[in-house]
């Protein structure tokens, strides 16, 4: 049996164990793969319930031009019902989406009309304020409004609910969704609490954002709006479709969590999903607490990767915010400025004294402490001996041994730097590697800061 068209593909999405990721966690959990919808997000669901209802109430006739200010995904829903029906289309976005985002839309037939990201909703620049101003200047046009336009949650009331509860046999304890304009996370919840009282309903957040806070608290904080990278969830305003009454927990999720993650979902996964399953994912690994053995927590994947190949997957794009740092860079790389010099050594029978006069002399801070037959057994950091010698002046006369801390660990020459920067902490000050001679070398704090710089 065929489809009379692409809209009736829309919905039954499959729900796909996460295996590898969550190996840890004690629960179950499931992602809500939407990228199977013919627009490869859960924007389509919501975007023909908007069209269709307007269609009943006589707002939008055929020959219209459909205005919008979208992220992109609902644009993309719009975009393929507005071909099927007949209608146009001009959407508003911001200069944070992807050029990808942009050009799917424009691959529709759409018009698209960037705007700046880093204005207030009612500023006249503002992708709100556009879409609203060519509504009221272009004959014959509807906006569907996403954020306020309740067919937005209604849409998932009739299909992500009851989909996903029968694809958990009713067995789903929590269902994780970013939270952008509220329609998927309020119309799913409102159908899963019908069901279940008990399922928690846990929002994504993201810092720069006002949902969290809003939340607790009940107030809305201007002073917690600032720009930000995540895309698809977060405002800078409380949408409609937002009902906080169904939602139990918002966690925030920086901006640099979320793309790491966006990464790691197809790499160990097989998934190709979008920056805000990976921001939902972060959040479910930051959760873990909150879940126990038997739990099915079910995570909204939302949109494909695709959307996001010069961010997110672009491995530049990710450097240049400082979220990833060069790969190619090892630890033996690390040594280039002082691979010609030799390692300064404290014994461990020397005096502290002696050992403070070797870091002046030499202007360094830390101190691998050898054995009598060479054996790394210990070290010395100036912030330690700094502490002991305001504890008590006499400590100067003491042997290394009796004060020295444990000795730096070693890394091999392939070491990556991220990997060698997550070793040198406040309790660890230093690592050690050694080059194709057998020579030991150390690498400090300053290395990695000039590798990055």
């Amino acid at each position: 049996m065929w489809h009379h068209n692409i809209l009736e593909t829309i919905g039954n999405t499959p729900l796909v164990q996460i295996n590898k990721i969550t190996k840890d966690l004690p629960c179950t959990v499931l992602a809500k793969i939407e990228t199977t919808n013919p627009g490869n997000s859960i924007k389509d669901r919501m975007a023909v319930k908007m069209i269709e209802d307007a269609e009943k109430a006589g707002l939008l006739k055929p020959g219209y031009t459909i205005i919008e200010g979208t992220s992109g995904n609902t644009g993309m829903g719009l975009a393929i019902a507005s071909v099927i029906k007949g209608y146009k289309c001009i959407f508003t976005t911001t200069d944070k989406q992807s050029k990808e985002k942009v050009d799917a839309l424009k691959a529709f037939g759409a018009e698209v009309i960037v705007c700046p990201t880093d204005v207030e909703p009612e500023d006249p620049r503002s992708y709100y304020s556009v879409s609203s101003r060519l509504t009221n200047e272009v004959p014959n046009s509807w906006k569907p409004n996403q954020y306020d336009n309740l067919s937005n949650a209604a849409a998932h009331y009739e299909s992500t609910g009851p989909e996903i509860w029968a694809q958990t046999e009713g067995k789903i304890t929590h269902l994780v969704v970013g939270v952008g304009t509220g329609g998927t996370i309020s119309g799913t919840a409102k159908y899963l609490k019908e069901q279940n009282p008990n399922i928690k309903i846990l929002g994504i957040d993201t810092y720069g954002s006002v949902f969290k806070k809003y939340k607790e608290t009940g107030i809305f904080d201007k002073n917690e709006i600032y720009p930000y990278i995540t895309e698809g969830i977060g405002e800078d305003f409380l949408p409609a479709n937002v009902d906080f009454s169904l939602i139990d927990h918002f966690e925030k999720v920086t901006d640099k969590d979320a793309a790491m993650m966006t990464r790691r979902i197809p790499r160990e996964e097989g998934i190709f999903a979008g920056n805000s399953a990976g921001s939902a994912m972060a959040g479910v690994m930051q959760m873990r607490h909150l879940f126990k053995e038997g739990d099915v927590v079910v995570v909204i994947f939302h949109d494909h990767g695709t959307r996001y190949l010069g961010k997110m997957f672009n491995e530049d794009w990710m450097r240049d915010r400082g979220f990833l740092m060069n790969e190619q860079t090892k630890a033996i790389n690390l040594i280039e400025s002082h691979k010609h010099l030799k390692l300064v050594t404290a014994k461990e029978e020397q005096s502290v004294e002696d050992a403070l006069k070797l870091m002046r002399k030499f202007f360094i801070s830390q101190l691998p402490v050898t054995n009598e037959v060479g054996e790394f057994t210990g070290s010395l950091n100036d912030n330690t001996l700094f502490n002991l010698l305001l504890e008590n002046s006499e400590i100067k006369g003491k042997l290394v041994k009796e004060v020295m801390n444990p000795p730096f660990p070693f890394v091999k020459p392939s070491a990556s730097l991220e990997e060698v920067s997550r070793m040198i902490t406040k309790e660890n000050a230093a690592v050690m590697v050694k080059d194709l001679m057998g020579d030991v070398h150390i690498i400090t704090r300053q290395d990695i800061i000039e590798a990055i710089a």
